[in-house]
């Protein structure tokens, strides 16, 4: 064998290794805490679909997203580990397949990957100290399908002696708007002395405010005032709130003075283009004013394991800024060439929430830099991206969320 292919063998060894010693030490903690175990698994075809029963020590918290391209089932057990040591579905007429792991500390995943569309309902049932959730998937057909996918989360609280509320059908949902740069880290400076952090400021408290008109909406933000936040910790907080959306807000300086309007960008491990590698490294370096405590990455055993939730994450990312660039433009606000763009931003590598970065505008052009300080424009611009929130979350958007004249 090549010593290269030596070395990937004994590497993915290795991390196996980690993995099960991870599991091993979770499952540890889980019995002593009494967190939720998966001590059983069940599934069976019934004539409109498929059904799998999950049975738990404890009742676990379930939060579900139904995703497209290709059709999926993700369902995410909190403070949940798995004792089945065989936990897969056999590829039949409505399932191809289920992929499993933990997430995180506190969260096991499983995504289920659908031959056909149905329609997926989370039911948990408990007896005593134990519970067995079931998921129904109802055959439908593929636009019911995409309809439900806006759906994108959904937490299921479940009461003792009682029956969750479908997962897909939410009540509420989680934005977290974060207001790029502050404090030490002023971000770009325009050509008449605007600083970039007050400005995203000032967008961040708009959009808030404009949302605060959903009272399905809950908005959380990194910062509501003149505060450094390193970027892996406005990522964080967005996961400590089990954020269904994260919008990152700046208003960068590029050296292409004439280039002007709106820019918003996904998270990917190669550039989309020179521009947008150029505005991520000029994001990125932000965390140069971070202190030393910052500096602890999280262990990289999860890596493996991370993965497979950064790519359902990916989807509905992409999704949204497909939607956002369109909701832009129908209010008249004014985009760059290809708007939608990606490339290695820091702040956008929560793996577990839909995360986009909005240049609204670019303070190395002056045009741009009046229009950014314009009250009433950013009030329009609220209104757009508070537009597109609302159709993504699969809410109806609020009448004033309409273009002001």
């Amino acid at each position: 064998m090549p010593k290269s292919a030596m070395r990937a063998c004994l590497r993915m060894l290795a991390a196996l290794a980690a993995v099960a010693l991870l599991l091993a030490g979770v499952l540890s903690r889980a019995e002593a805490a009494g967190d939720p175990v998966l001590t059983g698994f069940e599934t069976r075809l019934v004539p409109n679909g498929f059904e799998a029963d999950f049975r738990f020590a404890g009742t676990p918290r379930s939060r579900m997203m139904v995703l497209t391209g290709p059709n999926r089932v993700a369902i995410d057990f909190y403070d949940t580990v798995s004792a089945v040591k065989d936990l897969r579905i056999d590829a039949n007429r409505m399932v191809a397949g289920l992929r499993q792991g933990l997430i995180s500390n506190d969260r096991f995943r499983l995504v289920i990957e659908l031959a056909r569309p149905g329609i997926p309902e989370l039911v948990t049932k408990t007896d005593g100290d134990k519970s067995t959730t079931t998921l129904r998937i109802v055959e439908t057909d593929a636009r019911t399908f995409r309809t439900s996918a806006l759906s994108i989360g959904s937490e299921t609280p479940v009461e003792t002696g009682s029956i969750a509320a479908p997962a897909a059908e939410p009540k509420s949902y989680t934005v977290v708007i974060d207001a790029g740069h502050g404090g030490i880290d002023t971000g770009a400076i325009g050509k008449h002395g605007t600083q970039e952090k007050e400005v995203n400021l000032k967008f961040a408290l708009a959009l808030r405010d404009r949302l605060a008109a959903d009272p399905r909406i809950h908005v959380v933000l990194t910062r509501d005032d003149d505060t450094y936040i390193p970027l892996g910790e406005r990522s964080a907080i967005a996961q400590r709130a089990k954020a269904n959306l994260f919008v990152s807000m700046h208003s960068d300086s590029i050296r292409y003075a004439a280039l002007r309007g709106a820019t918003v960008y996904t998270l990917s491990e190669k550039a989309s283009d020179s521009l947008a590698r150029e505005i991520a490294d000029s994001e990125n370096s932000a965390d140069r004013f971070v202190d030393p405590q910052w500096r602890e990455g999280a262990p990289e055993v999860f890596d493996i394991l991370v993965e497979l939730t950064r790519r359902e994450t990916g989807d509905l990312s992409e999704h949204f800024a497909a939607g956002l660039v369109q909701e832009l433009g129908r209010h008249d606000i004014r985009l760059i060439g290809n708007p939608k763009r990606s490339a290695g931003f820091r702040v956008l590598t929560a793996p577990d929430v839909p995360s986009v970065l909005l240049e609204l505008g670019y303070l190395s052009n002056v045009d741009d830099e009046q229009l950014l300080l314009d009250e009433s424009w950013r009030r329009d611009s609220a209104a757009a991206i508070a537009s597109a929130i609302s159709r993504f979350l699969g809410v109806e958007p609020v009448a004033s969320a309409e273009p002001e004249k």
